[in-house]
Parts: structure tokens; C-alpha cells; sequence
């Protein structure tokens, strides 16, 4: 597959950031936040659309310059602890793609989808490629530095871009609203805070990812599997299975010298008092973990309950606690109680959800995309939950190590459970 870049340029503001907002502060949740980049990328059919690539490409650009008055810190320049609000822009690629759509969804390559994402974007905080495929379909992928945006402002602001472009470019305003909240700062003060309280994963080498996907009967089946007196929503069973067929594949041995930490990322918006839209904008989730001290055995009951037990303990009074500046580790700290934790050999793994997320309800007036992917990451032992286009099923991107993963996708218990990923399956 050959992607060739055609043009490249920076997209500004339509209208000028005002000067009492060319400072924007980070929040504390900002502050702490990795510098790496969310990637995504959307794929559409546009076979009932007789549109040429400048017209969709103008639309594209014209639309984003209205919606980035909006959002204005994305075309800004990032500094230690505030972005420069001077309108420097967005980078926006476009590419020619020397194959059919057809060809990707059909029998889809992580590694090669990455070509769908711009490259070399340190300096940008936005970065957008608008992929041109052969038989006239496209794919838009784009990336934010998580430094001061998570997946769910992420993806809010590319379904509110979709929604400026569908109604005309932009349109005028009575065309679409868009009012994101930039009040990060003033719910999470910015704090004082050294390098040991910024959260940060180092790149390696030889990480491989590879998308599974799962309809929503094996989910099913999961849940019934590990309901022990609880009714396990998808994401906890998924994630429990994940773990247990990770940990059995490349036999990790749990015990007295080695611990287990599982890392779930937790959208604080509803879990706040009030409750914060979700077009808030910034980073306003954070981490939470559960330890694992001994074999959990095959049913995974109690890692359930634990999951939940967790992700229970990021509520309104632990979100009281952040903005007052008591910084728990988003309740990593809590969860270790054992003294001699520090000297333990520790596995860790990282669960990053995206499921109920507006990820297919961005329409840029073709139609909602037929599928969305993620970009991958060069860290291990990540698993990233995208729900399937029906919303039933979810596709899991997993990142480990190129040796673990040969044992991971050998295993035939995970197996079992995993659906071709073919473009019909994934509609399950």
C-alpha cells in the first residue's frame, strides 16, 4: 500500500484569538497528563457522493478554520505549564492512497494504518491527514497531544467538526452550535508539581498491535461466564478475559515477589458534583488501579469485583479531593497498602475505553463512517476498547511486546472468543 503525501499546510483560526485568551493555563489533570498523542482514524464511504477531492478538501478546511475559533488552544504552541494561544494552526495533510478502502477494512494491518496519520507532529498540537483512496472513499486521521486533551475531548471536537462541515464548511451561526467549556484550569488548579507526579510511559521497540474483534454474543457469553453475584458490564468482562488469557499465554506467575498492576482510565465528567457536560474540554479523567497479589484462577470473579471496586473509588468526593490539589495518583496510591510493594517486581497493564463514546456519530455530510480504528501506540501491555459501528460488539486494540504477542494470539481459549475481523464482522 502506498501512501503519498500531496500537500501540506497549516490551518489557522478564522477569526483571531482574542488577547485575554492567548494564555491558556494547564489544569492540574493537564499537568500531569503524557505528552504523547491520541491517534485515530475514521474511514468513509462515499460511493452515493459525487464530490471531488478539492471540493471535499475545501470543505474540510474551511469548516475546520470555524471550528478551531471554538477550540483555540489547538492551534496553539505548547509550553511547560500553558499553551500559547497565537493562532500558529493545524497541520492538514492530504495523501493519495494507491489502493481500494475495500482492501483495508477487509484484512486490516495496524502497522500499515499508520500511514494514515500524519508524521513528525511535535511541533502541532492537532495534526489531521485527509486520506484520498483510488476508488474515491477516505479516511481522516488525525492526532491531539494528550498533554491537554484526553479521548473524550478528542473526539467530542472531531464530532463537532463533522457536524460545522456537513452543514456547509461551517456555516453561519445558525448552522450548527459549538460551545466547548475550556475551564480545565479553574476545576483542577494547577499545582506545583515535580516530575514524579507526571505520568509517563517509556517508547520501546518491538511493540507489536493488533486489533481483535469480539461481537457482542462472546461478550455476552463473558459476562454470563464471570457473573459471580454481579452482572459485569462489557468492559469488565473484556478486560477481566484479556488479562486472564495474557497472564496465562506468557505465564506470568503472580505471587509474593511479583504483583500485578491494572490500570483503568476514568472519565471524571459524571463522576464530578456537579456533573460536567461533555463537551468540557481538557484533561478531566485520570487513572485508577487494581492490585494482584496471587492467582486469580480462570473465572475471574473476584477481578471483576475488583475492577469495579476501583473504578467505584473514582467518585465525586476522590474528584473534591484533586481539585483541592490531594493528589492520590487517581487512587493508584490507595490501592497499594502493602509496605513492601516498592520492592516487588510489578506487571503492569493499561485499559484505555472508548466504548459509548460518540466515535461514529461524526457526519461530515457523507454519512457516518463505516469504521473507526486506532492508530496504535509504541508502548506495551496496553489494550485500547473501541465499540464495533452496531455498538454491540467491541474491538480491542492490544500492544505488547513482539514475543508476547505470538504467545497472546496463539492462545485458543482467547481465540474462541475472537470474530474474524473482516469489515461484516465488525458490524456485530
Amino acid at each position: 500500500m502506498d501512501v503519498e503525501v500531496i500537500s501540506k499546510e497549516t490551518i489557522k483560526p478564522s477569526t483571531p484569538t482574542p488577547k485575554h485568551l492567548q494564555i491558556y493555563k494547564f489544569s492540574f489533570t493537564d499537568q500531569i497528563s503524557p505528552s504523547f498523542y491520541i491517534p485515530l482514524i475514521y474511514f468513509y464511504n462515499l460511493n452515493d457522493h459525487k464530490l471531488g477531492n478539492n471540493i471535499i478538501s475545501g470543505d474540510l478546511k474551511k469548516s475546520l478554520s470555524k471550528v478551531l475559533t471554538h477550540y483555540y488552544p489547538l492551534a496553539g504552541c505548547l509550553n511547560d505549564d500553558y499553551v500559547d494561544c497565537n493562532d500558529k494552526g493545524v497541520l492538514f495533510l492530504e495523501a493519495k492512497v494507491k489502493c481500494n478502502l475495500s482492501q483495508i477494512i477487509g484484512e486490516p494491518n495496524p502497522r500499515k494504518l499508520n500511514k494514515f496519520l500524519p508524521d513528525h507532529v511535535k511541533n502541532f498540537i492537532l495534526a489531521i491527514q485527509v486520506n484520498f483512496f483510488d476508488c474515491g472513499n477516505i479516511a481522516i486521521g488525525a492526532c491531539v497531544s494528550h498533554k491537554i486533551a484526553d479521548a473524550s475531548t478528542f473526539i467530542t471536537f472531531i464530532k463537532n467538526w463533522a457536524a460545522a462541515a456537513s452543514f456547509g464548511g461551517g456555516g453561519g451561526d445558525d448552522s450548527v452550535k459549538i460551545c466547548p467549556e475550556l475551564l480545565s484550569a479553574t476545576l483542577f488548579p494547577p499545582r506545583d508539581v515535580g516530575e514524579s507526579c507526571r505520568v509517563s510511559l517509556p517508547a520501546e521497540k518491538n511493540i507489536v498491535c493488533k486489533s481483535f474483534v469480539f461481537r457482542g454474543s462472546r461478550i455476552a457469553a463473558l459476562k454470563e461466564k464471570y457473573a459471580g453475584g454481579i452482572h459485569p458490564t462489557r468492559v469488565e468482562a473484556l478486560s477481566a478475559f484479556i488479562w486472564s488469557r495474557f497472564a496465562a499465554s506468557t505465564e506470568i506467575k503472580i505471587g509474593p515477589e511479583r504483583v500485578s498492576m491494572l490500570v483503568h482510565a476514568v472519565n471524571l465528567r459524571k463522576r464530578m458534583d456537579p456533573p460536567q457536560p461533555d463537551d468540557s474540554f481538557g484533561n478531566i479523567s485520570g487513572p485508577t488501579a487494581t492490585i494482584i497479589s496471587e492467582d486469580i484462577g480462570e473465572e475471574c470473579y473476584g477481578l471483576v469485583k475488583m475492577f469495579r471496586d476501583a473504578i467505584g473509588r473514582i467518585n465525586k468526593d476522590y474528584a473534591k479531593k484533586l481539585q483541592e490539589g490531594v493528589f492520590e495518583h487517581f487512587g493508584l496510591l490507595g490501592s497499594i497498602n502493602d509496605d513492601g510493594f516498592d520492592r516487588r517486581e510489578v506487571v503492569n497493564f493499561y485499559y484505555t475505553s472508548l466504548c459509548r463514546f460518540p466515535l461514529y456519530e461524526a457526519d461530515f455530510g457523507w454519512g457516518k463512517p463505516i469504521w473507526v480504528a486506532w492508530g496504535g501506540w509504541p508502548y506495551r501491555n496496553i489494550a485500547v476498547l473501541m465499540d464495533t459501528k452496531c455498538g454491540n460488539g467491541i474491538e480491542a486494540w492490544i500492544h505488547l511486546k513482539e514475543e508476547d504477542m505470538v504467545k497472546f494470539e496463539a492462545d485458543k481459549e482467547f481465540l474462541s472468543y475472537v470474530s474474524p475481523t473482516s469489515c461484516a464482522q465488525r458490524m456485530y
